[in-house]
């Protein structure tokens, strides 16, 4: 791969597995120096050894957190042009019946709190960059922020919120007069390890595999290589004019009725 991102300082939250490790792979295949944050130490530890990033034990809802996190990342590369705010959860979500205040809780300060937590980390560390305030903070959404699920109601009520908050983000920088963009992607099913064990688990992995294929029409789920491909592309020069805006990534999932 190019090496784009030659002399660039990349952050990934949540990025021990599943997209979060794709984007650190890319990012690192690309030149970049990537740290990233997650809790899960033995995956950690197989990634750094595998890309040269450097893992930071931190969770995204811990604000005094944010304030040692950031200061262990400049004084070990004296600046950050880049920031994927992947971190997000779904465990113990329910429906709006059935959710417990302490689960809700939870996962709004993991999906939504978390992120704007990132974003306020990061910005002022951005403004300082040698050579002028400039970076990119990409934020993972869900294609259930257009299509919210009856069953998972703060993760999606999350992931719809996680829409206003990038645009927020990134006209506030930009009426700052900084060259920092916010923009958000919206993944549709993607095949994860998590979620290759669910289909393995199942009564019947051949229908299991069917029907997370079945919901996009171009059936089949996307590669985690193709999300990570997307967050490249967001974090380089050649999205310079992109700001505030939302892309789906789901194989027509959220474009309309596949008719009968």
């Amino acid at each position: 791969m190019s090496g784009r991102f030659a002399g660039k300082v990349a952050l990934v939250t949540g990025g021990t597995s599943g997209i979060g490790a794709g984007v650190v792979r890319r990012l690192t295949a690309e030149g970049a120096h990537v740290a990233f944050t997650g809790s899960r130490r033995e995956a950690a530890d197989r990634l750094s050894a595998e890309t040269g990033a450097v893992f930071y034990s931190h969770r995204v809802e811990d604000a005094p957190g944010w304030v040692t996190l950031m200061a262990s990342i400049t004084g070990r590369f004296g600046r950050l042009d880049i920031a994927f705010a992947n971190a997000g959860i779904e465990v113990g979500d329910g429906s709006v019946e059935s959710i417990t205040l302490e689960n809700w809780n939870r996962i709004v300060a993991i999906n939504l709190t978390g992120v704007m937590l990132t974003a306020q980390a990061v910005i002022p560390v951005m403004r300082n960059n040698p050579g002028g305030p400039v970076g990119s903070i990409i934020v993972n959404s869900s294609m259930n922020a257009y299509r919210p699920m009856g069953n998972f109601v703060a993760y999606s009520t999350t992931k719809g919120a996680l829409v206003a908050l990038t645009k927020s983000i990134a006209i506030h920088c930009a009426n700052q007069g900084l060259k920092i963009r916010c923009n958000s992607i919206h993944p549709g099913v993607v095949e994860t390890d998590m979620i290759r064990t669910v289909i393995e688990r199942a009564p019947d992995p051949k229908a299991a595999r069917a029907q997370f294929e079945g919901m996009a029409p171009l059936k089949r789920m996307a590669r985690v290589e193709e999300i990570a491909g997307l967050v490249a592309f967001l974090a380089s020069d050649e999205a310079a004019f992109v700001s505030g805006s939302e892309y789906s990534i789901d194989g027509a999932s959220t474009a309309g009725m596949m008719g009968v």
